[in-house]
């Protein structure tokens, strides 16, 4: 078992993370159903229209109160930006491989740690330096400027990761201070809904049939992902718990071949173990150093 934690709460961990790698893809395939009638702005859309209700039935349940936000302004702030990466995930999934978009995704905890670094002052040590350089090495096995054509789509997913590493982490940290998780969650769909139909109302097209089943995957997953996650990281160090979420890659190898016959790229799979590395060499960095409140761990990818 890992050390402090019992083997039935990793074993419980990794069922909850079952639950968030089944989320995480199920949110990518739907995204990209929707994307072959929707534009992006219309995906958002929806995917803040059903988010937003479901935090509506909860909120009436535990209480409006808990959606109280002393700080208008930063959650404005906070889905600004959010909103922007959401936008480069959704077009990222619609244009490249599933596999692609979660491998440039995971350079969200570097991202996050240069960040950090800039707006709250943390202190990088050499083998946070490391994972640093590890994720851009692996970020251009993946893109191969110079040598390929750069598309659009990655750099839009590049940038998605960028955007959660912000509003996920460096916005919020400064949020969870005054507002709890479940007003930020409600804000996050009330705040980017009107993004979304200002974006998609002028070409607006409704769902056919059979899509409104994407329609609400992708409204259920994109909450349900996180709640997981969060449950796996409250039963088990981050050091069990990041490792299982790289688990999204070979799976959205098998998922990308077997529902869109996507080919297995060896320059992405390669990228993105040098990207793992990185990762890894930050989780463990963070838990040698858990007691310092200097370095605290970023949070996992996300959307």
């Amino acid at each position: 078992m890992t050390k402090g934690v019992p083997t039935s709460a990793v074993l419980r961990a990794a069922l909850w993370m079952v639950g968030a790698l089944f989320s995480f893809l199920a949110m990518a395939v739907a995204a990209r159903e929707l994307s072959a009638e929707l534009n992006t702005f219309q995906v958002l859309f929806w995917r803040s229209a059903i988010g937003l209700l479901i935090m509506a039935v909860i909120l009436s349940r535990k209480g409006w109160h808990h959606a109280r936000t002393a700080r208008p302004g930063l959650q404005i702030l906070r889905n600004v930006v959010h909103f922007t990466g959401q936008w480069g995930w959704v077009f990222g999934v619609a244009h490249i491989s599933i596999a692609e978009v979660f491998a440039i995704e995971f350079t969200m905890p570097i991202w996050t740690l240069l960040l950090a670094a800039l707006f709250l002052g943390e202190r990088i040590t050499r083998l946070r330096a490391v994972s640093v350089l590890l994720g851009f090495v692996g970020i251009l096995i993946v893109l191969r400027p110079g040598v390929a054509e750069v598309q659009v789509a990655q750099l839009a997913v590049l940038w998605a990761a960028v955007a959660f590493a912000l509003s996920a982490y460096v916005i919020t940290k400064r949020l969870v201070a005054t507002d709890s998780p479940l007003a930020i969650i409600f804000y996050m769909s009330l705040i980017q809904l009107p993004f979304g139909f200002a974006g998609g109302v002028v070409d607006w097209v409704w769902p056919s049939g059979a899509l409104w089943i994407a329609v609400a995957a992708v409204g259920v997953t994109g909450l349900t992902a996180h709640y997981c996650m969060a449950r796996a990281l409250n039963l088990a160090d981050a050091s069990v718990v990041v490792p299982m979420d790289f688990m999204r890659l070979p799976l959205a190898f098998l998922v990308g071949y077997l529902v869109y016959k996507q080919n297995i790229d060896i320059f992405v799979l390669i990228g993105a173990l040098v990207i793992f590395a990185g990762n890894y060499l930050n989780v463990r960095g963070a838990g040698r150093a858990e007691a310092r409140p200097s370095a605290p761990l970023p949070d996992p990818p996300g959307r």
